[in-house]
């Protein structure tokens, strides 16, 4: 079976890194753009907050291309020996196409409201995490910016993360992914 690439899109806070955690204990490959850059944010001793780690993201992006991110990953996603890899975090139709070149890709959308988002990130207690209404819109400003709604808007499927549990948002991913499969 060849590669296949599952890209999980959405705004921060719907739901992709925990999707990509159930699926880890499924048995999946999963990497986390956003590790990608703040492994290069240690790199160069870069304190990993927000606005440090979204500096990086837009300062790679104008000296490397706006698939720059995505080309941070190549080696890991072709390096891994399994058939199905998870990518958590594609921002722009750019990483797609970086991807795209590497292996089969299917494009995932995860939504969820506003509300349900900021109150996810609220309890989600990493680095870059916003600590208030006001750090948390700038983010979604800078998401958009760096053209996430294209990708979302591209996706192959949508999932709502509204008013599901933990175990629902991974199984809908998981049958999404599965039937890909067929």
């Amino acid at each position: 079976m060849p590669k296949l690439i599952v890209c999980l899109t959405g705004m921060p806070g719907a739901g992709k890194s925990t999707i990509c955690s159930g699926l880890e204990k499924k048995g999946f490959t999963t990497i986390n753009m956003g590790d990608a850059v703040r492994a290069e944010a240690k790199r160069r001793n870069l304190d990993p907050t927000g606005q440090n780690l979204g500096k990086l993201m837009l300062e790679l992006r104008e000296k490397e291309g706006q698939g720059a991110v995505a080309k941070l990953i190549e080696d890991q996603i072709t390096n891994s020996k399994s058939d199905i890899v998870v990518i958590d975090g594609v921002r722009s139709n750019a990483e797609i196409d970086v991807l795209k070149k590497i292996a089969k890709l299917k494009l995932l959308a995860v939504h969820a409201s506003t509300d349900t988002r900021y109150t996810f990130l609220s309890t989600r207690h990493r680095s870059d995490d916003p600590q208030n209404r006001q750090s948390f819109d700038e983010r979604d400003n800078r998401e958009i910016g760096v053209g996430i709604s294209a990708s979302i808007a591209l996706a192959d499927e949508t999932l709502s993360n509204n008013n599901l549990t933990v175990d629902q948002l991974i199984d809908n991913a998981y049958q999404i992914i599965t039937k890909w499969l067929l």
